[in-house]
């Protein structure tokens, strides 16, 4: 149960130490992986006491073991050896410490790490930590080259000595760190995000040589190749020699087989790349002369062509009868077209003639108005006297009604 306390009612100090020992005691005896980094045999002390700490991270356990456990162990027991243990989680009431005390201590063999290196091989690769499309390409001719190395070590020597030889305006910011022992993978972390961090970075190669098997575990920690692949800044691998393979490589963008290699990868040859500019240079002035010397043998064979020697014999004289030809069909087309249409206006004319009122009034009608103009059609439509209006085809008459009062039988 959790204490209930509150700034009125505090648990006091021996009650949480005691609280936390009972957690801890629960939680049984347990196997243990990690580092030996300190070992401290007291002369005449039946007790050695370890300090066994996470490759992988800044933290560390105080362990205790009977000093003939720490003894027996093949091969012996030394600091920066991997080891399985097996103890009991206890806590010292009056210090408030944790230890681990230990009564199996199994050094873990190189074939055991292998085994344990290849199964985070396949469980990486699985997550597509190693995919080709995740590489970030190397810039052309970086501003500011990071270098994670030993201080002091043949591979900075070796990096710095051929990039200033094939390019000596680049910038190099490099980072001292273990690249060995239980410091290594924190300390390497950490100078990979101070470089990550630095805008003016453009790529980082990360140096180590040659070594055995366990010099170069760092290398292949789980913690250290995660940490690689969230880089955003191009990372090129040059751990160890060509034979060697830590799983970094797999992870890093760019893998050399040397820190020689690595500087080769990074830093152009100014000398060699200028030699290609001249070269290409070179071919493209022969280029463009063969073409001028082409467009000028094509110019000189246009020049001696009969179209620009001559040309109103080649221009103008061939298409003479064709221009007479087309003017004389037009002409007769438009003539054709223009009797067609005159044609159609006579007959269109006659038409309007036959059913115009005036050519009715020409054969003798005429048309009655009344003083309003309505045109009369019935005779009782007028009364007597009523004065008329009677147009004929050539003028118009008046005249007033005069209505028989007896109307015809």
């Amino acid at each position: 149960m959790a204490l209930q306390t509150s700034p009125e009612q505090p648990a006091p100090v021996r009650l949480v130490s005691q609280q936390i020992g009972a957690w801890i005691h629960r939680l049984g005896a347990i196997w243990v992986e990690g580092q030996v980094t300190q070992i401290n045999r007291r002369p005449g002390s039946r007790t050695t006491f370890l300090t066994l700490r996470d490759p992988s991270a800044q933290v560390s356990l105080q362990v205790t073991c009977p000093t003939e456990v720490a003894g027996g162990t093949s091969p012996p027991l030394t600091e920066g050896a991997r080891v399985v243990v097996h103890g009991q989680p206890q806590w010292y009431f009056a210090r408030g410490t944790l230890s681990l005390a230990v009564d199996d201590i199994r050094p873990v063999g190189l074939g055991a790490l292998l085994a344990r290196i290849e199964e985070l091989r396949r469980l990486l690769s699985a997550e597509g930590l190693f995919a080709p499309e995740r590489k970030h390409p190397l810039p052309f001719v970086p501003t500011l080259v990071g270098l994670v190395c030993g201080r002091g070590s043949a591979a900075e020597h070796d990096v710095l000595a051929n990039a200033r030889v094939r390019a000596p305006g680049i910038g190099f910011r490099v980072e001292n760190v273990p690249v060995q022992g239980p410091d290594a993978v924190p300390e390497i972390t950490s100078a990979l995000r101070r470089l990550e961090n630095d805008p003016l970075v453009d790529v980082i190669i990360l140096a180590r040589g040659g070594g055995s098997t366990e010099d170069l575990l760092p290398f292949s920690d789980e913690a250290l190749v995660r940490a690689v692949a969230a880089l955003r800044t191009p990372v090129v691998s040059a751990i160890g020699h060509e034979t060697d393979s830590p799983l970094l490589d797999l992870v890093a963008d760019v893998r050399a087989s040397t820190p020689t290699d690595a500087a080769k990868r990074v830093v152009p040859d100014v000398a060699d790349e200028m030699r290609r500019v001249d070269a290409a240079r070179a071919r493209l002035d022969a280029r463009v002369r063969a073409t001028l010397d082409t467009e000028q043998t094509r110019l000189e064979a246009w020049r001696s062509h009969p179209a620009l020697t001559r040309p109103r014999r080649v221009l103008v004289e061939p298409r003479r009868t064709d221009t007479e030809q087309a003017r004389s069909d037009g002409r007769r087309a438009l003539r054709t077209t223009l009797d067609r249409e005159a044609v159609t206006v006579d007959h269109a004319r006659l038409q309007v003639r036959a059913l115009s009122p005036a050519a009715t009034l020409e054969r003798g009608y005429a048309v009655v108005q009344r003083a309003d103009g309505a045109v009369l059609r019935r005779p009782d439509d007028v009364v007597h006297g009523e004065r008329l209006r009677i147009v004929l085809a050539h003028g118009d008459l008046a005249a007033d009604v005069v209505k028989d009062p007896t109307p015809p039988a």
